[in-house]
């Protein structure tokens, strides 16, 4: 993406920043395609919180989220056939233990973490996990994330907070 100069994949914030109420879709929008493609998930909720407010801002990132959650459990669903090729049997069941263990929990601690975060997802889709489940663990593990984040975004216009900013942001 990078090399291809996709620049709303790599800086979303000029583009949505014209875009007025468009932007809020073109955001949630980008952060489900998360699943897919590198989008820089952090950037793009703290530009949620500077483009459209705290709490509105966390909302857009929480429903982004959510919808790249479900997405990756709804691939791991109805991905078995995919998996068991590009998987071993032993593979599959290492995961399906690791999730059996860890559940909910795996998922929640997964939320902040690029990448993984949608890895966990598509294996709790593939294993006995229930999607009422996992997505409960996905909106506890991001709803901090996104708040914080978007309360970064707001708070960036005043100079005089950038301090704060910068160390909360370092704590997440």
């Amino acid at each position: 993406v990078e090399a291809l100069g996709v620049r709303v994949l790599t800086d979303p914030g000029p583009i949505l920043g014209r875009l007025g109420p468009l932007a809020a879709v073109g955001s949630v929008a980008l952060l489900v395609g998360d699943v897919f493609l590198p989008v820089p998930s952090s950037v793009l909720m703290t530009l949620n919180g500077t483009l459209f407010g705290v709490v509105q801002g966390a909302l857009l990132s929480l429903a982004g989220g959510l919808g790249a959650s479900t997405l990756g459990f709804a691939l791991g669903r109805r991905g078995g056939r995919l998996l068991e090729r590009l998987a071993t049997a032993e593979g599959k069941a290492r995961a399906d233990a690791w999730l059996a263990r860890w559940g909910a929990l795996a998922v929640l601690a997964s939320r902040p973490v690029p990448l993984l975060a949608e890895t966990v997802a598509i294996l709790a889709g593939a294993s006995p996990m229930g999607a009422g489940r996992m997505l409960a663990a996905s909106t506890l593990g991001l709803a901090p994330l996104a708040f914080l984040y978007a309360w970064a975004g707001a708070e960036s216009r005043n100079a005089t907070s950038g301090f704060l900013v910068f160390a909360a942001v370092l704590v997440v």
